[in-house]
């Protein structure tokens, strides 16, 4: 079995944690996700109002008894987003890990540990880690260049940045941005993390709330199918290449202003694409890992062949090439 700080921490049986898509992490893909002995985790804004979110996790209770955690992504603070209400139904509902992203979640840290909830924080610098670390977060996922969304303005991959944090910081580092096997697991407790986090190939699964059609266009797909939009604004996403995506890419290139891309590339949009299966109605994130997926299994199927592959590289490949 392969334990780790990071299973010892949340609980669960495989260091193996679902990324929180927006729009796809919900109970169904969540609960399966902890019933296969991973951290499954809800994504918070995916829910147009508390309420709703708490009816989500109510729902994802009902799927598992096992450990699961909510997401709370913290948006520029243009953006009109009620987090006190959206935390106070996390907490309410009493959740016991919560996963932030974005801005510091040092407003929030102090209700989350009266909570006694485990707070892991999404970082894409060193610099961040550490910060995350020194407020209290009991863990941190660092995202390398490689993966879809998010993933900052450093252009560091997880080769180089999984290593450098968990050399930097004392809690368990979670390495994301290029995983999607049991090698990869194998490279990132190499480097140092505790365990991977994965979104691109979760999306990859049959419990995906993503159209079919969406799963067999990426099927199709190799590493070179993404490509990068709004780096003129120091947000740059990793998305899925599809003639919108490169159109809103072509604009950008000749200088068209945020509120000239927003009717492209809104949130809504890509939420209506993921469901009717268009590919060319909104953009859809995904990482550069899409070039190793050549399937779509059920979650728990993929989470055993994760594990075992990684315990086989272990106990034979590696543990033959020391020669005592």
């Amino acid at each position: 079995m392969l334990r780790t700080r990071i299973t010892d921490l949340l609980g669960i049986k495989y260091p193996v944690v679902q990324g929180a898509m927006m729009w796809i992490a919900r109970a169904g893909l969540v609960s399966a996700v902890s019933n296969a002995g991973g951290l499954g985790i809800l994504t918070s804004l995916t829910f147009p109002n508390a309420r709703e979110l708490a009816a989500e996790i109510k729902k994802v209770r009902t799927l598992t008894g096992n450990p699961f955690a909510v997401n709370v992504t913290l948006l520029p603070t243009l953006t009109p987003v009620n987090y006190d209400e959206y935390i106070d139904a996390i907490v309410s509902e009493g959740v016991k890990i919560v996963e932030t992203a974005g801005r510091s979640p040092e407003p929030f840290i102090g209700k989350f540990k009266s909570a006694g909830m485990k707070v892991i924080h999404k970082c894409t610098a060193v610099r961040f880690a550490q910060k995350a670390e020194s407020i209290g977060c009991d863990a941190v996922i660092i995202d390398g260049f490689e993966c879809g969304g998010i993933p900052g303005e450093d252009d560091v991959t997880s080769l180089i940045l999984t290593p450098l944090t968990s050399a930097a910081l004392k809690i368990p580092v979670i390495a994301a941005g290029g995983y999607g096997d049991g090698r990869g697991l194998v490279a990132a407790l190499a480097l140092g993390a505790e365990g991977i986090y994965m979104g691109t190939r979760f999306m990859m699964t049959r419990e995906a709330p993503v159209h079919n059609s969406i799963k067999e266009r990426l099927l199709n797909m190799n590493e070179r199918d993404t490509l990068l939009l709004l780096r003129a604004f120091r947000n740059t996403e990793r998305v899925m290449k599809s003639p919108l995506a490169e159109r809103a890419a072509e604009m950008e290139k000749s200088g068209a202003t945020i509120e000239e891309l927003a009717p492209l590339i809104a949130g809504q949009r890509g939420r209506e694409a993921l469901e009717k299966g268009d590919i060319d109605h909104g953009v859809i994130s995904v990482g550069q890992v899409i070039g190793l997926i050549h399937d779509i299994p059920a979650v728990g199927e993929m989470i055993q062949r994760i594990v075992k592959e990684a315990e086989d590289i272990i106990s034979t490949r590696l543990n033959g090439l020391v020669k005592r």
